[in-house]
C-alpha cells in the first residue's frame, strides 16, 4: 500500500471542519490503495473536544504524535480569557467566556488589541511556528527509516506547510499544500495589526509554499482562481463535504418550526435582519409564536444570543450550546429551516463553509445571509437547495421565512436539492487519491 505522510495541526479529539476534512479523507484513502501517515501535535490548542470523531480514524492510519509548544497561555494572562486546554465539553457551549474567533472580535479590550498585535508580528506565520524545526528534524530522520511516497500539508495553520516544504525540499518527495483557507487573502488576516516588516514575510513566505509544492488544492473555486494568480504551479479545486454514512438515520420531528444553526457563530456574521424578519412575523401570527424555535447547536458569541433576546425572542431561543458531530447531524437532518449566514468582511465572498456540504445532505432548505454572488450563493443556486439574501434584505428574507412557514403547515416543506453526489466524502477521496497517484507517476 503506498504511504501519505499527512501534517495536519488538528486532529480528534478536537472539533471542527479542519478536522473532519482529512479524518474523512482518512477514512477513505485505505480503500484507493493509500495508507495515512498522520502527524499531529500530541497537546494542540482547542477550541471543543469530539471524541466521537476517533472512530472514523481506519485501523490502517499511523498517527504520530509529537509535544507542541505554543504561546497561548501568555495570551490568556493578557487578555484575560481562561484556557482552553481547561476548558470542558459543556463550558465549550453555553456560558463559554472565550470568542468564537478573537481576531475579528467585534470588541477588542486594550489587552487583546497589544496580544494580536505580538501574535501577528513576533509569530509568523501563525503560534504554531516554533514546532516548524522540531518536526522538521523529527521527520527527517522518521523518513530515513520509514519512507513515504508522497507528503500532504493541510492549513491552517500554514506552519504545517512550511514544515512540510522543508520535507519536500530535502527528500525530493511530492507534495501536496491543501489549503483549507487562504493565507494573506483570509479574512481575518486584515485584523492581525501586521507592520509592514511582518506583512512582508507572510508574502514571502506564502509565494514560497505556493511556488514550491508540487500541487496547491483550494476548497473554494474563487480561492483556486485566486491562487492562479499568484503562481504558476499546478492549482486543483477539492471542497469539502459530506459523509453519506452520517446522514443514514431518519430525522427527528417535534412540531416546532425550527430554524436552525450547527456549528461556530461568530458575532461578525450576526444577521440582524433575519432576528428583525422573525420578531415582527412572531408579532403579527400568535401560532408562528407559538411554534418556532431558533436552535443554535455550537459554540455562539454571545453577541449573536444578546442580538436574539434584544428582538424579543428569548422565549424562542434554544441555546444547545457545543454539540458532538453526530449530534449536530441531528440538528441538521430535523430542521424545518437551516440558516448560514456567512462573516461581515468582503474576503468571505470567496469562501465556502464547511457546513454547507453537510446542509445540502441533510436535504433540508438551507437560508444563506451574506454576499449573493460569492462562493456559497454559487453551490447553493446549483443545488436547488434554497437561497442566499444580502444582509440588509429583510423584505426578501421575511417572504422566504413566510414561504417556508406555509410550507410547514401544509406538511410540504422539503429542500428540492440535486447534484450533491459529488461533494461526498467518498467521491472526494477518490479524487484526492487520483491526484496523488497521478504525482508519483510523474
Amino acid at each position: 500500500m503506498k504511504r501519505a505522510l499527512i501534517i495536519s495541526y488538528y486532529w480528534p479529539p478536537t472539533g471542527g471542519s479542519g478536522v473532519q476534512r482529512w479524518v474523512k479523507f482518512a477514512k477513505y484513502l485505505p480503500q484507493e490503495g493509500w495508507q495515512p501517515v498522520i502527524y499531529t501535535p500530541e497537546n494542540p490548542e482547542a477550541i471543543t473536544t469530539d471524541t466521537s470523531l476517533e472512530a472514523e480514524i481506519p485501523a490502517e492510519a499511523e498517527i504520530i504524535k509529537r509535544k507542541i509548544f505554543e504561546p497561548y497561555e501568555v495570551y490568556r494572562m493578557l487578555t484575560g480569557g481562561r484556557s482552553r486546554k481547561k476548558t470542558s465539553k459543556a463550558e465549550t457551549g453555553k456560558g463559554g467566556q472565550d470568542e468564537v474567533n478573537p481576531i475579528n472580535s467585534q470588541k477588542k479590550s486594550l489587552g487583546k488589541r497589544i496580544s494580536l498585535w505580538i501574535r501577528g508580528n513576533c509569530f509568523i506565520p501563525d503560534p504554531r511556528c516554533m514546532w516548524i524545526g522540531p518536526s522538521v528534524r523529527f521527520l527527517k530522520k522518521y523518513l530515513k527509516e520509514h519512507p513515504v511516497d508522497i507528503i500532504i500539508s493541510t492549513g491552517p495553520p500554514h506552519s504545517m506547510h512550511l514544515i512540510a516544504r522543508q520535507l519536500s525540499l530535502a527528500t525530493g518527495t511530492p507534495w501536496i499544500a491543501d489549503f483549507r483557507d487562504p493565507w494573506t487573502k483570509m479574512f481575518y488576516f486584515k485584523h492581525l495589526h501586521l507592520g509592514k516588516t511582518a506583512r512582508r514575510k507572510h508574502e514571502k513566505l506564502e509565494k514560497k509554499v505556493l511556488d514550491d509544492a508540487t500541487v496547491v488544492v483550494a476548497v473554494s473555486p474563487l480561492v483556486k482562481e485566486e491562487f492562479e494568480t499568484m503562481t504558476s504551479t499546478r492549482v486543483e479545486l477539492i471542497t469539502n463535504g459530506y459523509d453519506e454514512n452520517d446522514f443514514k438515520a431518519a430525522p427527528k420531528t417535534d412540531g416546532h418550526f425550527n430554524i436552525t444553526h450547527t456549528g461556530l457563530f461568530a458575532s461578525d456574521g450576526n444577521p440582524d435582519m433575519l432576528w428583525e424578519a422573525l420578531a415582527e412575523k412572531c408579532s403579527e401570527d400568535a401560532d408562528f409564536a407559538k411554534t418556532m424555535r431558533i436552535r443554535l447547536a455550537g459554540k455562539t458569541d454571545k453577541e449573536i444570543t444578546d442580538a436574539i433576546q434584544k428582538a424579543g425572542l428569548e422565549k424562542n431561543l434554544v441555546d444547545l450550546g457545543y454539540q458532538s458531530h453526530n449530534a449536530a447531524v441531528t440538528e441538521q437532518k430535523s430542521a424545518s429551516l437551516l440558516i448560514l449566514p456567512l462573516r461581515k468582511e468582503p474576503e468571505y465572498k470567496a469562501t465556502l463553509p464547511g457546513k454547507l456540504f453537510e446542509y445540502l445532505a441533510a436535504e433540508r432548505p438551507v437560508m444563506g445571509i451574506g454576499q449573493t454572488g460569492g462562493a456559497m450563493a454559487r453551490i447553493i443556486s446549483q443545488t436547488k437547495a434554497g437561497f442566499v439574501f444580502e444582509w440588509d434584505d429583510k423584505t426578501s428574507i421575511r417572504k422566504y421565512i413566510d414561504i417556508c412557514w406555509e410550507q410547514f403547515r401544509k406538511g410540504e416543506l422539503k429542500a428540492e436539492t440535486k447534484d450533491i453526489g459529488q461533494y461526498s466524502r467518498r467521491a472526494l477521496t477518490r479524487r484526492m487519491a487520483q491526484l496523488m497517484d497521478s504525482l508519483i507517476a510523474e
